[in-house]
């Protein structure tokens, strides 16, 4: 049998590198491809024959279950654990497992829940059951390890070593990176120590490796995106309108666009590159938008250009405005005739007047 019952999500994180999108919204409810980013993993677990979940909560974690319930629409069981102090990765699995039905020696997937990622879960699950091991680990390779920790592995598969970030060219001993995709027998969990903070990967897993217990790392390079930053997340919403990150609970087709039903699009407006068009919103005559994502009820005025951004909820953008690689906070008013680009963060409620700032000239 190649799939676990249950699964742990962890959910608590603040998503400060994400802000302003997290302001008011937790990372994992932040929309990418038109319905919160969570529904992509909770949609890709359920597929992989995954039935009862449990996230693990802690930043705005009220509005979590109002939105998924008791996840029976989605075809789940799904509980919710708050942390009232943080507890690391290691301590957020912990504290969630009196929640699991598991037997001692039983699979338990963890996922974080900031990673889009195509990863074969069943074919994870069973290279843990074939290998034997205490913890199975996902593992990706990226051309630049050193903003991750590195996992080198033996012929096998077994893993030899836990690296931090890598900073001298000698350390960087593989291009396999922890990928946040764990299948954890159900005894490790419970060895977890309660009460504290723990993290997994500085704590949990390299204890388990010197105290000769198995670790299986299973290598598996289709899509993998960390979300950790604004323009991560544009681009992971948009590779899910394209279909290059696979989830099945894209609302509709895969194409150059994704426009929900609500949204009212000008005739002459061009929409390209996986952008998506939330409830409510608008885009004016003869806007340009590429690869980027409208949150519900943003205003586009007319021939405003919009490339690689997101535009947050109620934000309006004004007539001729520029944006390139920007993030404009809910409910922002960016007046006409402004030209904003390379990573600028417009907070929330923030107003910016007619042609305030421009990299050009205004000739």
């Amino acid at each position: 049998m190649t799939q676990a019952q249950e699964a742990i999500l962890l959910v608590g994180g603040k998503g400060t590198r994400l802000r302003p999108l997290t302001v008011n919204t937790p990372k994992p409810m932040v929309p990418a491809a038109g319905v919160p980013f969570l529904t992509h993993q909770l949609a890709r677990a359920r597929a992989a024959g995954v039935e009862h979940i449990v996230l693990a909560t802690s930043y705005l974690a009220e509005v979590f279950e109002p939105y998924f319930g008791d996840g029976s629409s989605l075809g789940l069981h799904l509980e919710y654990v708050t942390e009232v102090e943080p507890l690391g990765t290691g301590g957020a699995i912990r504290n969630v497992a009196s929640r699991l039905r598991s037997g001692p020696d039983d699979p338990v997937l963890v996922f974080n829940g900031d990673i889009l990622t195509g990863l074969d879960i069943r074919a994870l699950v069973g290279t843990h059951r074939s290998s034997g091991a205490e913890v199975s680990l996902h593992l990706s390779r990226v051309e630049d390890p050193r903003a991750f920790g590195l996992v080198p592995t033996d012929a096998t598969g077994r893993v030899t070593a836990f690296l931090e970030k890598p900073q001298t060219p000698e350390e960087i001993v593989t291009d396999q990176i922890n990928a946040g995709a764990y299948v954890f027998r159900r005894s490790v969990i419970d060895r977890i120590p309660t009460g504290r903070p723990v993290s997994v990967e500085r704590e949990t897993f390299p204890e388990l490796l010197s105290s000769g217990a198995h670790l299986q790392g299973m290598v598996d390079s289709t899509y993998w995106l960390d979300l950790g930053t604004p323009q991560a997340f544009v681009r992971g919403s948009a590779d899910l309108v394209l279909g290059r990150a696979p989830s099945p609970a894209v609302p509709g087709r895969c194409g150059d666009r994704l426009v929900l039903p609500t949204a009212r699009v000008a005739a002459d407006a061009k929409l390209t590159g996986g952008t998506v068009v939330g409830e409510g919103a608008t885009v004016g005559e003869g806007a340009r938008i590429s690869g980027s994502t409208l949150l519900d009820g943003a205003v586009v005025e007319a021939g405003a250009v919009i490339t690689d951004s997101l535009v947050g909820a109620g934000a309006r953008v004004g007539a001729r405005t520029v944006l390139t690689d920007t993030v404009v906070g809910d409910g922002a008013v960016i007046g006409a005739d402004n030209e904003l680009r390379d990573g600028v963060r417009v907070w929330c409620d923030a107003h910016l007047p007619a042609g305030a700032i421009r990299f050009s000239s205004d000739q």
